[in-house]
């Protein structure tokens, strides 16, 4: 079925957001495939205010997805991968919503928004870390055009993390 995609808005995460995501991320559906647990607020709030500082320096960040409404769903876009396995020195793209917001399409939609302004900023490639099973963003990846690359061990939990590759050259015409 191809529904039209909702038009969710992306900002900068304010220190407001921490609090926001905390609440939607507190569930363990939602934790499922990010270790299982919910995270502590200060987690948040330094995630935030990173982002903050991401989006000044690079002009790209995880940007917080608000609906039609203005209310919080979560987030979308971009950052450098920073743990010391996996693919180092490349951008990330990633997404995590509150379970009730799953479904909808939001988060095809903000991720190509995530695209273009990435791509905006002068990143040639991205990529999108996904753990096995996790077919809910295993499909986003696909509406996406990326193609899977490369499987890393994870360092703590079971199963490794599958690597989806996106080449955003504007020549090659490979995103959308």
């Amino acid at each position: 079925m191809n529904r039209p995609l909702p038009a969710p808005r992306l900002r900068v995460p304010t220190h407001e957001d921490a609090l926001a995501w905390h609440r939607l991320f507190a569930d363990p559906e939602v934790m499922e495939f990010h270790g299982g647990k919910p995270a502590a607020l200060s987690v948040y709030e330094e995630l935030t205010a990173r982002q903050r500082r991401h989006d000044a320096e690079r002009g790209f960040c995880l940007w917080t997805v608000l609906d039609e409404s203005g209310e919080v769903l979560g987030f979308t876009g971009a950052q450098p991968w920073l743990p010391e396995w996996g693919p180092a020195g490349a951008i990330e793209v990633g997404w995590r919503l509150g379970r009730a917001h799953w479904g909808k399409g939001y988060v095809t939609a903000a991720a190509r928004e995530t695209l273009r302004r990435v791509r905006q900023a002068g990143v040639p490639e991205v990529v999108a870390m996904v753990r096995p099973g996790n077919e809910r963003s295993i499909a986003v990846t696909r509406r996406l055009g990326m193609r899977a690359a490369e499987t890393y061990p994870h360092p703590t939990l079971d199963g490794g993390a599958l690597c989806f590759r996106l080449d955003l050259d504007s020549r090659t015409g490979n995103a959308t």
